[in-house]
């Protein structure tokens, strides 16, 4: 949970205590801020949405590859709004793998697919025998009856499979498939059993064949299969797409859904969902490790379909998915727009990036502006806002809605540091508002965030 105030007045302890204790991880982007996440697979179960990431951590002294990739358990989150997550806890670890190279710190990107009341759950890891390098790496299945596990791992990996980032998929036929890549992309019908290939698997020769490929993950949509994947055309990952009338294609490339990473992360791996009427990409960027790329975080955007069935090009946000309560943090760095690039969104500690970002305004004219709060069907009565104005004299601070009606505003003396001030909301807003933030001021004011109270 993030926090940056060195003072704040007496009579608002109590009230923030009190609040602080009910704040859950919130929707914003990245949407984990206690650990790094990558590689996110999203699943929908009994109307909940589940996240499957790997987990990249440093490993212990004189373990794993300092410089690499290092992976050794799983997780899982679930949401039912896309805002408050939850940590159902350590679902697979490198050591519960029996044919796995226990030290490998090679758990990577995992897939999780329902069948007949049984929650398959696939991920890649290093065999016991292999050589160090990039192969030896095999897939294995564990198997529970929830979601979140428990899981028990098959004793044996999925024979004839070599490579990493499985994919499975079950056609309106019933019928399965695993997808799987290794420099390039394979695929093959699965047993009903879900443990065993039922076809030789396939190379799809048709996909660009110049560059890396990987991170496979098909979805069905109005009679349509999509392929989708990260490859590397130029220096580093973009995700793009092919589609075809067939689990196993041909596949006609399409175009791209995200583009190259703005923070130069060499990876991006996702998954495509749809939830409550809306779709939607995960993807991970490495925001949370600035100056180390194998150290990454799970995000979400919003995705959309032109009429022909092709997919409108995601770009990036900050402020995410899903409905923010206003009686909550609301982390306004997190914005959907600023008004100008006085305003920045920078570390609250350089050492310590899980602490988040705060707003730094440079200007009095800068605005930003955070869309999609909730305030429910009762108006608050007060703002709580965390502020560090202590490199001016004069401030003045506005809350308004997207239409100009003003919720709260109020001057603000010089504070000393990071200060919880307590302003009186004049508004009545109810329902779904997206929030205009104004700073006055004649020096520098930082703004880390803002909550309502009934």
């Amino acid at each position: 949970m993030r926090t940056a105030f060195l003072n704040y007045k007496i009579h608002d302890i109590l009230k923030l205590f009190f609040f602080l204790m009910l704040s859950f991880s919130y929707g914003q982007n990245p949407l984990i801020m206690d650990q790094f996440t990558a590689d996110p697979t999203a699943r929908v179960f009994n109307g909940r949405i589940y996240v499957y990431p790997s987990h990249d951590i440093i490993p212990p002294k004189g373990e794993g590859r300092a410089e690499w990739f290092n992976m050794a358990d799983y997780h899982v989150f679930s949401s039912d709004n896309l805002t408050q997550w939850k940590d159902h806890g350590v679902i697979l670890d490198q050591k519960d793998v029996p044919w796995g190279d226990s030290d490998a710190y090679s758990m990577w990107a995992p897939d999780l697919i329902e069948r007949n009341g049984k929650y398959y759950f696939y991920f890649p890891n290093r065999r016991k025998e292999a050589a160090d390098g990039e192969g030896g790496f095999s897939i294995g299945v564990a198997i529970s009856d929830k979601p979140d596990g428990p899981f028990t791992v098959h004793p044996s990996p999925i024979e004839g499979v070599e490579g990493i980032d499985p994919n499975v998929i079950i056609d309106k036929d019933g019928q399965a498939y695993l997808f799987w890549s290794q420099s390039k992309i394979y695929g093959a019908k699965l047993k009903d059993n879900m443990l065993e290939l039922a076809s030789e698997p396939k190379t799809f020769v048709e996909l660009p064949q110049k560059g890396h490929m990987e991170g496979p993950f098909v979805f069905q949509r109005d009679g349509l299969y999509y392929m989708t994947y990260p490859h590397v055309a130029n220096k580093i990952e973009r995700l793009e797409y092919a589609v075809s009338d067939t689990p196993l294609g041909l596949y006609t490339h399409k175009g791209v859904i995200m583009d190259e990473s703005p923070n130069g992360t060499w990876t991006n791996h996702h998954s495509i969902t749809k939830y409550k009427g809306q779709w939607y990409l995960f993807y991970h960027d490495s925001e949370l490790s600035p100056n180390f790329d194998k150290n990454r975080s799970i995000r979400a955007d919003s995705l959309s379909f032109n009429e022909d069935g092709t997919i409108q090009k995601v770009l990036p946000t900050l402020r995410g998915v899903g409905i923010s309560s206003a009686y909550k943090h609301i982390q306004l760095d997190r914005y959907s727009r600023k008004s100008s690039d006085s305003v920045e969104s920078v570390y609250l500690d350089k050492e310590d990036t899980f602490k988040g970002w705060m707003l730094v305004f440079t200007d009095t004219d800068a605005t930003v502006r955070y869309n999609a709060v909730g305030f429910g069907d009762t108006a608050p009565k007060e703002l709580l806002i965390n502020i560090n104005s202590a490199l001016s004299s004069k401030t003045s601070v506005e809350i308004r809605d997207a239409q100009g009606n003003v919720i709260a505003k109020s001057k603000i003396k010089a504070t000393d540091g990071f200060e919880v001030i307590t302003l009186p909301v004049g508004g009545k807003p109810t329902g779904i508002k997206d929030l205009v933030l104004a700073i006055e001021s004649d020096g520098v004011v930082q703004v880390d965030w803002i909550q309502f109270v009934k």
